[in-house]
């Protein structure tokens, strides 16, 4: 087997399909974050010394940065490739991680009163206990909700990635999922949410979220990045529950309407500061 076949293995087996897997703000979250921002558009391959000179953009030194690029490396999402210099590619296995983020993150979408859900039903055997609590952690990763311990909620626009997930767990013989219209509850459709989401965490994470935007840099490069690293947890634990569901005073649309209105400001004027960078000689 070659070096990155073994790599794709280990993709297969979750290290790279982890879409967060890394505190906001710490180095290898920003340096997922510059990743999976413009990796793709510089056509895959970065050399090692730009890499390190963005992240000196993001206030991460020279060594700490190299520490997290070559633990990236060990993780599957990268792959050490000498072009003219010593560099990077994008691990291909990384790309579908990556497309799903780039939907998440950038079009978070928010379900009316009337959106279908997907119920997430199984019964994985005592020997396979750790495909379950793989696939819980995974479930509530991409936000859905516990009913039970065996049967998880989300919405209906969320049951390709369940399936997703369900593939690369190997679980199909063991997970049944249903489409269905709003669940029938004997409690009010609020008070049902409460218990099958955990509202209070999520509502302090929207907070977190507004308060990190007062810290933001000056410059533009710095400012999308952390605008981007505080901002993509949300949209994979948020549902964005549909409005009978939620408190009247709920942050998240707020959040919402932050993170649109700074990302179309900054967007630009970080991806030229990103090419200025890697332009130079």
């Amino acid at each position: 087997m070659n070096a990155d076949a073994g790599v794709a293995g280990a993709a297969a087996g979750g290290a790279v399909l982890d879409d967060i897997d890394a505190r906001p703000g710490s180095t290898a979250s920003l340096l997922r974050t510059v990743i999976g921002l413009y990796l793709r558009p510089l056509g895959g391959w970065i050399s090692t010394a730009h890499l390190v000179t963005l992240a000196a953009e993001l206030g991460i030194p020279s060594a700490p940065a190299r520490t997290g690029i070559a633990r990236l490396k060990q993780k599957g999402l990268l792959l050490a490739e000498r072009r003219d210099a010593a560099g990077y590619r994008l691990n291909p296995a990384a790309v579908p991680m990556l497309e799903r983020g780039d939907r998440r993150i950038f079009a978070m979408r928010e379900m009316t009163d009337a959106d279908d859900w997907c119920l997430v039903s199984f019964s994985i055997p005592e020997s396979a206990r750790s495909v379950r609590h793989q696939l819980r952690r995974r479930l509530h990763w991409i936000g859905a909700g516990a009913v039970s311990a065996a049967l998880w909620i989300c919405p209906g626009h969320l049951q390709d990635e369940v399936r997703e997930v369900v593939d690369d767990l190997g679980a199909q013989g063991w997970v049944t999922l249903f489409r269905g219209a709003q669940p029938v509850v004997d409690v009010s459709l609020a008070e049902a949410a409460a218990s099958w989401w955990d509202l209070g965490a999520l509502r302090d994470e929207h907070l977190a979220f507004q308060r990190s935007l007062a810290a933001l840099p000056s410059e533009p490069f710095a400012a999308y990045v952390q605008l981007l690293d505080a901002w993509r947890v949300l949209p994979y634990i948020d549902p964005g529950l549909p409005p009978a569901m939620l408190p009247r005073d709920w942050p998240g649309r707020r959040s919402v309407d932050e993170f649109t209105r700074l990302s179309a400001d900054l967007a630009d004027a970080a991806s030229a500061r990103m090419r200025a960078v890697v332009s130079r000689a």
